[in-house]
Formats: structure tokens, sequence, C-alpha cells
């Protein structure tokens, strides 16, 4: 019996082993078949969704062309493949996508427990509410036994539970597998409210056949960081992506556009010298280029570039910068120097 169980915990051991080198080198295998290939939503306005044309756009897809732009410098070297909620970490997992950036927010259970590794925030974001005006109401307060469209298997379903709770209030929790169905249903009259990330209800909101019979409640209830995830056991991979997200941060602070980049190469600042790699060579430590940034800055701009062309105040959803703004303007987007 004990040699039984001494092979099984070899063989446990062994398929962790081998399951940490079967992805170490995505790197090489994204050159080699080149091009990056992304989990998406597919589905969410202002992160990623294809256009009336069929051109990918959104927060979500430019950050993945921002990781082809350092890889091969070319931002076109980007594929998206549209995975649902309930099967994204497992596509990750079994090697189906090289990374995923699909609003999914950076949780314990996820970093830790399922094999994934999170390489930073992209939008911070929070679960918000939306009903209708004819409802009457104005604060989420006020939606004690009230019906609630949700998705299942989400965070946003473990939020409404706790905020309900904690608020002494019940609620009819109307649960299904995807947005998609939740917003039909919710639009049809069958559940009084819709909840999920606040941007996800500014983006659902557009999709409406009367935007303006509907609001989004002031509470947001939850921290929802969304960030990219990489497979855990390919440090290489993962520091490549976590810089791709530093160094748009980075260029912003700077002051740093796609428009300047070329200028900026003649710059005295010895930061900016160094992320554009003008004088020194950080590229190498990720398999890279020296001029990695300035590819990633030169194709698809820096952080607020990025943000503002996709979900800021000028698109559809037009979000305020709020706590995506830089640190030094008082949000929460902050990124390690290079250095």
């Amino acid at each position: 019996m004990k040699t039984i169980k001494s092979l099984m915990a070899a063989s446990v051991v062994a398929a962790i082993c081998l399951s940490g080198t079967a992805f170490a080198n995505t790197l090489e295998e994204v050159k080699a078949k080149g091009y990056v290939n992304s989990g998406v939503s597919g589905k969410v306005a202002g992160f990623s969704a294809p256009d009336a044309k069929g051109h990918w756009t959104g927060l979500d897809v430019d950050f993945t062309r921002a990781v082809a732009s350092a890889i091969f410098d070319d931002p076109n070297k980007a594929r998206f493949t549209p995975v649902a909620f309930k099967e994204a970490f497992t596509a990750l997992q079994s090697g189906e996508i090289d990374m995923l950036t699909r609003n999914t927010t950076w949780t314990f259970q996820r970093d830790a427990k399922l094999g994934l590794e999170f390489v930073g925030t992209i939008f911070y974001d929070g679960q918000g509410f939306m009903v209708r005006k004819d409802l009457g109401v104005k604060s989420a307060l006020e939606l004690d036994g009230a019906s609630v469209c949700t998705q299942a298997g989400t965070t946003t379903e473990l939020n409404l539970s706790d905020y309900f709770r904690s608020k002494g209030m019940t609620y009819k929790p109307v649960v299904y597998e995807s947005a998609d169905e939740a917003t039909v249903i919710y639009e049809s009259g069958r559940c009084d409210v819709y909840t999920t990330d606040t941007s996800g209800l500014a983006a659902r909101r557009t999709t409406l056949k009367a935007t303006e019979d509907h609001m989004i409640l002031p509470e947001v209830i939850s921290k929802e960081p969304l960030g990219p995830a990489v497979r855990q056991g390919d440090q290489q991979w993962s520091d490549i992506v976590r810089w791709t997200l530093f160094a748009l941060i980075n260029a912003e602070e700077l002051g740093i556009t796609s428009e300047n980049v070329d200028e900026m190469l003649k710059s005295s600042n010895p930061a900016v010298k160094r992320l554009l790699g003008v004088d020194v060579d950080f590229g190498q430590h990720l398999g890279l280029t020296s001029d990695w940034a300035y590819r990633i800055i030169k194709h698809m701009g820096n952080y607020g570039e990025m943000y503002e062309r996709n979900v800021g105040v000028n698109t559809v959803l037009g979000l305020e910068r709020g706590v995506n703004a830089l640190w030094t303007e008082g949000g929460l987007i902050y990124a390690p120097p290079v250095r």
C-alpha cells in the first residue's frame, strides 16, 4: 500500500512538473506560430468586441496588440478567441490561448488555486446595479425584495449575496449562464435589476432598445480589479505580459505618446531613455529587443491613450478616469520603475 501511495505521489509530482514545463516556452511558441492568441469576452463594448466591419476593438484587445507589438513590432499579429466565462480558465490552463484578457477579476482563489498568474490591473472596476427608471428607485438601498439578474458562477453572484445580507435586505436571484442571456431577460422585465461590473453595465446599457429608460445606481459594492492573466510556470512569459502593462503606464507618466515617441528618443530624461531603450538594453531580460517598449508606444500609445480610445468620456461608455487615473493624478494606476 505504501508503495502504491509513493507511486501515486510521484505521479502527481511528475504531472505538476510536466505541466510546468509544457508551457515553459510560450514566447518561442508564439514566435513560431506568428501571433499572440488572447482569450476575450468578445461581447463587451469598450473592452473586447468586433465592430460593424468585424474589426476587434476594446481595451483588452488593444492590450493584446501591445504585447504583439513588443514581440513582433506588429500589432496585427494578435488574434482573439472569444471564451465563455465558465470556459475561460480551462482554455488558458490547457494552452488553447496564450493569455486571458477578459474583464477578469483578480481574486485569491483564481490566483492561488487555479494555476493562473495575474500580471497586474488594467482597469479598476466595482459591481453596480442597473434598473429601469420607471421602477422609481434612486439607491441600491431601496432594492429590498427586488428580483436581480446575475451571471452564474461569477464573483458578481457572490458579491450580490454578501451585499443584501449585510444590509438586512432580501432579493430574488434570477441566475443565467451568460451575460447575453441575463441582458435579454432584464430587458424583457423578468427581473427588476441587472447587476455586474459598472463598466459592464455601461456597455450593456448601450445595447438596450431604449437606453435612456435605464439608469445605473450610484452604489459600488465591491472591488473588481480586472487584469490580464497567464499560466503559472513560465516566468519569462508572465514578465513580458506584466511589463507590457507597466510600459504603457510608465509611458503615460513620462508623457510619452504615440505621436511624440520618436521625438522622445532624443530626451535627456534618464527614465525616458531607459524605457525607450536608447542607451540601455532591458529587453534582453525579457527575450525581446532593446526597443520593446518603443514598439508598444509607437503602435498602441500609452495607457491613457488606450483608455480614452476605448472607454473614455468621448466613447459610447463615457467613463471618467476616476480611480483609473495615474497615481500622480489621485488614481490607482501605478507601475514600478524601469531601472
